[in-house]
This record gives structure tokens, sequence and C-alpha cells, in this order.
């Protein structure tokens, strides 16, 4: 189960640790994104980065599936990155490191093959900026997996609305031509792109959005709901939407 490596978090309850560890973490956008994104961590890279790492999922996903590579999780928030270095110490996770810092400002020296950038855009105001870091943090040759949030989601079932506006997002999301131009504008060249969030994963989503409201309300319920949600949202996971909540792109620099 993705995420079930949070089960290591020690101030967890005891019957929060058995849950994460019987259905993994229970975000249920979350793990749609997960199944998009990665099945493309495969061996071929060697120093990946996830930037703006938040509670490590992908970072420590990534250093479980491929231990050969060395797997940095960055973020602003330094609560986060000491907790995430003791879940990695629990596991065993040696190729797995966590740096607290901004990752608009992405040291110079800093080179990877791999960067991870997954729902972040949305929360930073200069997001050219942030692309223009990650080219330069890359190797020759290096790639980009980068997914944000589409301008536009089905709501509730049948008609589209503006996305939802989050606390702390400075946007609603991206059309696909408008993040397209914005990755190749800082160099990249694009492999692949398209919409994610098909019908079934955007109804769970819709679902767990109008229990919580993205702020993690009414825990209890969601808790029993999650997973009937995440066996919907499963059967969508080789959707490839006209439209959809969100966007992917494959990138590599030229």
């Amino acid at each position: 189960m993705i995420g079930n490596i949070l089960a290591s978090n020690t101030s967890l309850s005891t019957l929060e640790r058995l849950y994460i560890r019987l259905f993994g973490v229970p975000i249920n956008g979350l793990r749609i994104r997960a199944r998009r994104i990665l099945p493309y961590l495969v061996p071929k890279y060697h120093r990946i980065l996830d930037a703006g790492c938040g509670q490590g999922v992908f970072t420590f996903e990534a250093a479980r599936r491929l231990p050969a590579s060395l797997v940095t999780g960055m973020d602003a928030n330094s609560g986060l990155i000491e907790r995430n270095r003791r879940i990695a110490d629990a596991a065993g996770l040696s190729n797995c490191r966590f740096e607290c810092g901004d990752i608009a400002a992405i040291p110079a020296d800093s080179r990877y093959d791999l960067i991870l950038s997954i729902d972040v855009l949305e929360h930073i105001e200069d997001d050219i900026g942030v692309l223009t870091g990650y080219y330069r943090a890359l190797e020759p040759q290096g790639e980009l997996l980068l997914h944000v949030p589409g301008y536009y989601r089905r709501w509730p079932l049948f008609s589209w609305r503006v996305n939802f506006e989050v606390e702390g997002h400075c946007r609603p999301g991206y059309t696909m031509d408008d993040i397209t131009g914005k990755v190749e504008g800082a160099g990249f060249a694009v492999i692949e792109r398209y919409h994610t969030y098909g019908w079934l994963e955007t109804m769970t989503n819709n679902i767990s959005y109008a229990i919580t409201g993205a702020k993690m309300k009414r825990k209890g319920l969601y808790t029993l709901v999650f997973p009937i949600l995440l066996f919907i949202s499963y059967f969508g996971r080789n959707s490839r939407p006209e439209r959809g909540a969100g966007v992917f792109i494959h990138a590599r620099k030229q």
C-alpha cells in the first residue's frame, strides 16, 4: 500500500498507525497521482529530487523502489523534514535523505537526473522561476516528472467548473497549454503530456473534498469512506481523459 511507511511515525496513535499500515496513506487525491507517477521510477535514475516533498510519500516510495539510487526530499517545512528523517531511519532507508530548503533556490551545485514536482507549482507565485531552477539542477538529458491541478474540473459529476480554491494555492490550476508553455519556456523539451483524473477518479476526489474540504475535517467519516473511494478510484488508473482535474508532463533537459 502506497505510503504505508508513514506508519513508522511514532507521533500517531496506535490505531492511526494500524490504519495506515493496512490502507497506506489515506489521501485519495495523492493516491490517484501516485498511480500515474510511480511507474516512471525506473533504475536508470540514480540521483532523484522530490521537490516540495511534504510528507515524503513520493520520496519514500522512490527510495524503496530504487535501492541503488539516492533520493532527496526537499521542503521548506522544517518540522516535516525532521519527522521524515525519523521515519526514514526507522524504516532503514539509507538511500533516502531530507533537506530543509526553498525549491525556488535549489543550490547551484546540485545535480540530479530526475526531479519530481507533484502538485507544488500551484503553491508558488514565481512558478517560472522554479521551473528554471529545476532546469539548472538537472544533469544534461535529466528529466522532470511534473503534475499540477488542471484549471477546470468536473463538478459534481457531469458539469465543469474552475478547480477548487484551496488555502495556500496561488492559482486554481493550469490549462494544458499554459503549463506546457511554461515548461518549454524554461528550456525543457516535453516528451509526454496528458490530463489526469478521469471520471471515476474525479468522482471519488469530489467526495473526498466534500467531506474534508481539503483541510482534514470530519476525519472519522473520512476514515470510514476512504477504503471505498480507494477501491473505486483504482479502476480509473489507466484513464486518459480529454479534460481532467490534473495535468501530467514528462520533460527532458535539452
